[in-house]
């Protein structure tokens, strides 16, 4: 049997640390307030203009490359998961081929938001085992500063999150027992707007009672970015926190244990647990839950903030830079967020 394994990982995180306090300049809010409700001390922000979530996610993919022993030009296909991208659209798949000179080849950008990097893993682990790609490249990379309310009525959201960026090259293996086990993927759309960036958005005319005929192209522009909108706000994240984690806490533990029953595996066998870093307190509750110990679960949000599509590879390639994660070791990635999506994928290091 062919599985696709994780041959090289990758991190990369902006130089500017902000910390809880940084933050008391253009909000009010505490150090303490920030800690007790998500376990963040502090995050790190890009730079303004130079430095963007291709450029992140193009820094990490050459670290995974470099651990892989390949060279960019053995990439096969790019797969990008991101809720951030530099620009609506092309995607940022494409633009990681450029920086990185690739040959032509295939790139995919997935929009799953916190689930997107293990999405983004299936997708390639599909490849992979299908025989299709030898060198599938998976990144997880966000920007979030650029786009978060700084000031008090926005801290709710911009108090949690963070930048950086996160990569793998997947290769195939047939040596038995290693590699990805299984991905188990779930979302829920009733959901969907307790958690979620509503404007610029297509979303924009589905209110209007006359059709778009109707209107002159300067009121049409305007449904889509206006300056009401900017100035109530509505060009910023929006969440429903309690109803986010009342759900989380449910789908969590639920896809964690999907993927160890499927594989014959029991919460004790896990040797490390590498949840998306929503919240502290998720990660706590989900431990608690399945009867973890510290050592079982490893946590990064306290320096990273939530850093959503990136936060899975980041807390992944740390634990085994730290030594955490070694050969033969069974390892679980869980990740929840907006959409309603989830998702797990159990892996043999």
């Amino acid at each position: 049997m062919i599985r696709s394994r994780i041959a090289g990982i990758g991190m990369y995180v902006p130089e500017q640390v902000v910390t809880n306090q940084d933050l008391t300049q253009y909000m009010d809010t505490s150090d303490e307030w920030i800690q007790e409700r998500t376990g963040i001390k502090e995050r790190r922000f890009a730079h303004r203009t130079q430095e963007t979530t291709t450029t992140m996610g193009v820094e990490a993919a050459k670290m995974a490359i470099a651990r892989a022993g390949i060279t960019a030009q053995d990439i096969d296909f790019i797969v990008f998961a991101t809720l951030s991208p530099d620009y609506y659209f092309p995607g940022c798949g494409v633009l990681v081929q450029r920086s990185l000179r690739m040959k032509e080849i295939g790139a995919l950008d997935v929009r799953n938001q916190c689930s997107g990097f293990i999405y983004a893993l299936s997708v390639a682990d599909q490849f992979i085992r299908g025989g299709m790609y030898k060198n599938v490249l998976v990144i997880g990379s966000e920007k979030h500063s650029f786009g978060l309310d700084f000031s008090t009525r926005g801290r709710n959201v911009s108090v949690i999150f963070g930048d950086g960026a996160g990569a793998v090259v997947l290769q195939p293996t047939q040596e038995a027992g290693v590699g990805i086990l299984s991905t188990h993927l779930h979302s829920d759309g009733e959901s969907a707007e307790i958690l979620a960036m509503y404007n610029p958005g297509t979303h924009a005319n589905h209110w209007l009672e006359q059709p778009l005929a109707a209107f002159d192209t300067a009121e049409v522009g305007e449904m889509f970015m206006s300056h009401a909108m900017i100035d109530n706000a509505q060009n910023f994240p929006f969440m429903d926190g309690p109803a986010v984690f009342k759900k989380a806490v449910v789908k969590f533990p639920e896809v964690i244990m999907e993927a160890l029953d499927v594989n014959g595996y029991k919460p004790s066998d896990l040797k490390m647990l590498i949840p998306h870093q929503a919240n502290l307190r998720i990660a706590q509750f989900v431990q608690q839950k399945l009867g973890l110990s510290d050592d079982q679960v490893y946590n990064n949000i306290q320096k990273y903030g939530n850093t959503t599509a990136a936060s899975v590879p980041l807390a992944l390639c740390e634990a085994w830079q730290e030594g955490r994660v070694k050969p033969g070791d069974l390892v679980c990635l869980a990740a929840f967020g907006s959409g309603f999506t989830w998702a797990s994928a159990l892996l043999k290091w």
